[in-house]
C-alpha cells in the first residue's frame, strides 16, 4: 500500500472550502515558509510571489485562512499578532522579552489540551495556549556577540 500524496496548496483551500485564488496560494505558502510571520511580511512575500496586492486583502485573506484552520493566528500580550502554517497540535511558544522573537515548542506534558485547569468550572477544556517568556540565546546576558 502506498502512501497518498500530498494535497497542494490549492487542492488544500478546496478542501476547506475555501476559492482558490494565486494570492490565497501564496499567502498560505507564504506563512508556510516563514517563522511566525507579521502582516507587513506576509505581504511582501506575497507580493514576491504575485505582484501587488494591498494589506486590506491580506487581512481579509489571513482571516479566512485562520476560520478555515489552514493558519494559526497567535498574539503574545503587547506584541503584534503574528501567524504560522503550525496547525492542529496544540503546541505553544517561547517569546524572547527583548527582541521579540517567537519559536515552537511541543506541549508542556501529556495529551492535548496539555494541561488540566485546576477547577474547570464546568468548561470542556478542548486548548491550552501557554506562552513562556524569557530571553532568546542571542539576548541572552553574557553572551558575546
Amino acid at each position: 500500500m502506498t502512501a497518498s500524496p500530498t494535497p497542494t496548496t490549492a487542492e488544500e483551500l478546496r478542501g476547506a472550502g475555501l476559492r482558490v485564488t494565486a494570492a490565497r496560494v501564496a499567502l498560505l505558502e507564504t506563512v508556510r515558509d516563514g517563522d511566525h510571520l507579521g502582516v507587513e511580511a506576509i505581504a511582501s512575500g506575497v507580493r514576491a510571489r504575485v505582484g501587488h496586492i494591498s494589506l486590506q486583502a491580506v487581512y481579509e485573506a489571513l482571516h479566512a485562512l485562520t476560520a478555515a484552520g489552514l493558519v494559526r493566528r497567535i498574539e503574545p500580550a503587547g506584541h503584534p499578532a503574528r501567524f504560522e502554517g503550525r496547525v492542529g497540535d496544540n503546541h505553544h511558544h517561547i517569546v524572547c522579552r527583548s527582541c521579540g522573537a517567537v519559536v515552537d515548542v511541543d506541549c508542556a506534558v501529556g495529551d492535548a489540551p496539555c494541561l488540566t485547569a485546576s477547577d474547570d468550572r464546568g468548561f470542556s477544556i478542548d486548548e491550552a495556549e501557554v506562552v513562556y517568556w524569557g530571553m532568546c540565546p542571542d539576548c541572552s546576558p553574557g553572551r558575546s556577540s
